[in-house]
């Protein structure tokens, strides 16, 4: 979630003039206790920084956020993602009489296969798309929360182009008939937002018989990323592919993933080793000639 919806959710329709520094501290204390430092720390400082503007025009006289303590959770929350088979099933599906006009699936289907952020999807226009080369190009983000505007990308190292196959090439190609300049803009000229594909995400998991809490779409990021290390990409073109500005960025973000990827690599090496060295008689004698034919 963005920080503006977490903020939401909490805080409803208050002012922020009638926010004290305790009310925060219960704020921050609940928030903590469900997230890890990185977000803890991030959130701070974003609602900071909206503070000391709000103070400087005059719209609060004092500073709520000062010295409050941060807590966070220690018990490395993870993100829960899907499985391949699970993907395999969702994207199903989502491609399950689809037509053009149920945007919202493409939207989906492209997340788990690019792993691009929601607002790099909003904001892709025909001119991103090389279908001879099947790549994207990600040059820009759609700002849904504020205004509905088109922005740069959330740091430099998020400018990228990044290569798809073909099938989702021409999953895209489809929109086509929308007659709109840009990919994902209905025939009446609106780009499904958070909430909608959020439902559509929510409905489809649903009819797969997956069953995750508090799974929505940027979870699919998560999920892409856990395909990729499945299927034995290595980390630095994971990295790439995210935007990410160098892989310490991706291996502390991915940090579960990577262990468990780890943990499943240890259990295949020492499957290996063993069919070599033979776990019993049997194959200490098949072993034995193939090696000293070799020497």
């Amino acid at each position: 979630l963005k920080t503006s919806e977490r903020i939401s959710d909490y805080w409803g329709h208050a002012k922020i003039s009638t926010v004290n520094r305790r009310q925060y501290q219960d704020f921050m204390n609940q928030f903590g206790k469900t997230h890890a430092k990185e977000t803890v720390q991030k959130t701070n400082s974003i609602i900071r920084a909206c503070v000391k503007d709000a103070i400087l025009d005059g719209v609060i006289a004092k500073d709520f956020t000062q010295r409050v303590e941060l807590i966070w959770s220690s018990n490395g929350i993870k993100v829960k993602y899907l499985s391949v088979q699970q993907i395999k099933q969702l994207v199903d599906s989502l491609k399950d009489g689809i037509t053009p006009r149920m945007v919202s699936r493409y939207m989906i289907i492209t997340a788990i296969l690019t792993g691009m952020r929601l607002g790099e999807i909003m904001a892709l226009n025909w001119n991103d798309l090389n279908v001879n080369f099947k790549t994207i190009r990600i040059n820009k983000s759609y700002d849904y929360v504020n205004g509905d505007e088109i922005k740069a990308p959330k740091t430099e190292s998020s400018n990228r182009t990044i290569r798809i196959n073909q099938g989702l090439v021409d999953l895209l190609l489809e929109l086509k008939a929308n007659n709109q300049d840009m990919i994902f803009k209905t025939k009446v000229g609106t780009i499904p937002g958070s909430t909608a594909v959020n439902k559509t995400l929510k409905k489809h998991l649903a009819s797969c018989g997956i069953e995750r809490n508090n799974f929505h779409f940027h979870s699919l990021r998560h999920s892409h990323v856990a395909l990729l290390l499945d299927k034995g990409v290595d980390l630095f073109a994971i990295s790439q592919r995210l935007g990410h500005s160098n892989m310490t960025i991706t291996a502390k973000k991915y940090a579960y993933l990577i262990d468990e990827h780890r943990a499943r690599s240890n259990d295949q090496i020492a499957q290996v080793l063993d069919e070599i060295s033979g776990k019993n008689n049997e194959n200490k004698v098949v072993v034995a000639p193939l090696l000293h034919k070799q020497k």
